[in-house]
């Protein structure tokens, strides 16, 4: 015998145990299995919870979202209000965007490690090619990158993401800061 493991779970709080009482008429109503099931007090918005199940998702042949409206709206201040600040929170709390990269890519804070000490002592004395040297533009971004540790594949694209990604960092970093 082979338990039953259901692939979603269709509430959203407390785990619905799959009892439903059915509709008094015999009508099927998808509660919990197209209709959200939540057994919880607090109500959860389904916009709000599709926004949030879009953001996590990595899908991107979704369907429109279907946003309710507020009767009577200048009546109702406090419900607009509490929309506005669900679709903030869900957009505070949206994941950051990844990049795949085709080829294995060190992490940021692994390039922004301090470097040795005579490699330190080296930049001191030597200066750093400037962009007048007479290099093509992708030549001279090989030459950056080399410089940093970040590696060069057959696709510059990806490394040029991770130098600027790596650039970016050390702007918002307060050890930088002037």
């Amino acid at each position: 015998m082979k338990p039953f493991i259901p692939e979603y779970i269709p509430a959203v709080g407390d785990i619905d145990s799959f009892l439903k009482v059915p509709h008094p008429e015999g009508k099927k109503d998808g509660l919990g299995l197209t209709l959200l099931d939540e057994p919880a007090s607090h109500q959860s918005d389904p916009a709000v919870l599709d926004m949030r199940l879009r953001l996590a998702s990595k899908q991107t042949n979704l369907k429109p979202i279907t946003v309710r409206c507020i009767e009577s709206a200048d009546k109702e201040p406090k419900k607009v209000t509490r929309w506005i600040e669900n679709i903030q929170k869900v957009h505070r709390e949206k994941p950051p965007p990844t990049v795949i990269y085709s080829n294995q890519m060190p992490d940021i804070e692994q390039l922004m490690q301090v470097w040795p000490p005579e490699f330190e002592e080296l930049l001191k004395t030597v200066p750093l090619p400037s962009a007048d040297i007479d290099l093509t533009t992708e030549q001279y971004a090989r030459v950056v990158c080399s410089i940093l540790d970040v590696p060069i594949y057959d696709n510059l694209v990806e490394s040029l993401h991770v130098l600027f990604t790596l650039y970016a960092e050390f702007k918002k970093n307060q050890h930088f800061q002037h």
